[in-house]
């Protein structure tokens, strides 16, 4: 069973997202069943890297079986910065993005663990769909 009131069992939560992209996560509550997730991220490739500011907007719902566990869904975007290696060229990186994903919330402990993917539309400097972005969140709750 799913319920949407009062869906996740803490007010804020900082930490680390690993995955595609590795970086520092801040969520906070909203009210109700909404959250707001600010990542900062950064990533090196062969070709390029980047630094990335991305604002999330979520529902998140509880699964009433499992205590502590919910799942949520929302919308947002990302602003940043690329740099390309060989040219030594920047550009300015923007997208719309999505997020699914799971949350699980120690009974006895201040940790919080996420699992989501969030795919993105780039606006900026491609346009271009990108569904790299599985990750890891493991965060302290106050």
């Amino acid at each position: 069973m799913i319920s949407t009131s009062k869906a996740q069992d803490y007010q804020n939560a900082i930490g680390g997202r690993f995955g595609t992209a590795n970086g520092v996560t801040f969520k906070t509550s909203l009210g109700s069943n909404k959250m707001l997730d600010l990542i900062a991220n950064f990533r090196s490739h062969d070709d390029y890297k980047y630094f990335r500011l991305t604002g999330l907007y979520e529902i998140n719902n509880k699964i009433q079986d499992v205590q502590g566990l919910g799942w949520y869904y929302g919308i947002g975007g990302t602003i940043g910065s690329a740099k390309y290696k060989p040219t030594n060229s920047r550009d300015l990186y923007l997208s719309i993005d999505g997020v699914i994903g799971l949350d699980y919330k120690f009974v006895d402990a201040p940790i919080n663990l996420s699992l989501d993917w969030k795919p993105a539309i780039a606006l900026a400097p491609d346009t271009e769909f990108d569904g790299s972005g599985l990750g890891l969140s493991i965060r302290f709750t106050f």
